[in-house]
């Protein structure tokens, strides 16, 4: 399916019409500051064209854009309800399972040294009940703590058994067939629509994922990213930091490949997320290793409230999503992707073509934008156009 973004560029200076003044903050300009040549001047622009430029990031449900809309009396009354019954119930249900699984975590490395090999730390290859209790209790709270959140049921569609099995089962024997061995992926591949992502992938195969170097000394959250095995990228670092967290990830999925008892790799190449009608171009990072893959395709149907971070702040997020009765998640997981040759030596074109399969399988728009119009696009709701880039990054 072809891109309905491919004209993001704004138009020269000298051909574009005299803007009119408009007091609103979505498109408040500061005509002290210069603009970065990656700005669009959306001063000019009227609130439709950006959302038709920035479609992959627009909100359509009932809160509408940065979910502020003026809302119908049912929705007040149901949200108002929502509030009142579901939200304290939920933050304090929540608490409780993050405090019992940071507390397992706390138990099963305790006297134990943390893996520091490449300036990682985490404890994903540690092995025995200790691991085995970790993986097993984190699937299965991880699961509790979506159904806390209204996510009572998940409607996935598999199309790859037995591979799947093998892939969930880490006492698998380690005496595979040369078969199995080709059909182990290094890497699971998913798009990505919302932080929701990461608890259901905990929930279905407790991968590790790549997170900001920050996360490890978060409380409670940091020593659960470690014993998921997460590799730490310090995003303000792009010298010699950023090209050795690229090698760990390799290393990662080759592993991942090779042996059954590997902890698995989680890769969202979009960099960002989207509303969950779109995808965006992939980053090369999880096709480098040569790999094959394994794509899942997520989908959030809605009828109030969309569980989508795209153009939302945080906190309201979270309020709307645990004030909602009842939230929706459907899975696809296609077959895995077996390169060919010339997708072995062209990782652009290995990323690109899985990305067209996963596109058609999921009914996804492909889109030509990525994380800068993103940026600019926040900024522009924000009211803050000179300043693109102070966001709240909501791609790590």
């Amino acid at each position: 399916m072809e891109s309905e973004l491919k004209s993001i560029n704004p138009q020269p200076a000298d051909q574009q019409p005299e803007p009119e003044p408009d007091d609103s903050p979505l498109l408040k300009s500061d005509p002290k500051t210069p603009e970065p040549e990656t700005q669009i001047p959306v001063s000019s622009q009227t609130i439709e064209e950006m959302e038709q430029k920035y479609a992959a990031y627009v909100r359509h449900d009932v809160y509408g854009t940065m979910g502020r809309a003026e809302l119908p009396l049912t929705e007040k009354i149901l949200l108002g309800l929502g509030l009142v019954l579901l939200l304290p119930i939920r933050v304090v249900a929540g608490t409780i399972v993050l405090v019992s699984y940071y507390l397992i975590c706390r138990v099963c490395t305790a006297f134990l040294a943390p893996n520091t090999e490449d300036e990682q730390e985490d404890y994903a290859h540690m092995g025995g009940w200790r691991r085995a209790v970790i993986i097993q209790s984190g699937r299965f709270l991880s699961r509790v703590l979506l159904f806390v959140f209204g996510f009572y049921w998940i409607v996935e569609t598999r199309r790859n058994n037995e591979i799947e099995e093998q892939l969930d089962n880490e006492t698998t024997s380690g005496d595979q067939s040369q078969t199995e061995d080709l059909e182990r992926p290094g890497a699971i591949i998913s798009n990505h629509v919302s932080y929701l992502d990461i608890l259901y992938h905990m929930s279905s195969s407790f991968p590790s994922f790549v997170a900001k170097r920050s996360v490890a000394k978060l409380p409670l959250v940091g020593l659960i990213s470690k014993c998921l095995g997460c590799v730490y990228v310090q995003r303000e670092l792009k010298a010699s930091n950023f090209k050795g967290v690229s090698g760990v990830v390799n290393d990662r999925i080759r592993e991942a490949h090779q042996s059954p008892f590997a902890p698995k790799m989680m890769l969202f190449p979009e960099g960002t997320t989207t509303n969950g009608d779109y995808l965006l171009p992939f980053k090369t990072g999880a096709f480098l290793a040569k790999a094959p893959v394994l794509p899942v395709i997520l989908r959030y149907p809605y009828h109030r409230f969309s569980p989508a971070w795209d153009s939302i702040s945080g906190v309201r997020h979270v309020v709307l999503l645990l004030s909602q009765f009842v939230n929706h998640i459907e899975v696809t997981r296609l077959p895995v992707y077996h390169p060919s040759e010339q997708e072995r030596e062209d990782p652009k074109l290995y990323a690109e073509n899985v990305r067209k399969l996963m596109s058609h399988e999921g009914n996804l728009i492909r889109s030509d934008i990525g994380l800068p119009e993103k940026r600019i696009y926040h900024a522009a709701l924000n009211g803050n156009i000179s300043m693109p880039t102070v966001l709240h990054q909501k791609a790590d």
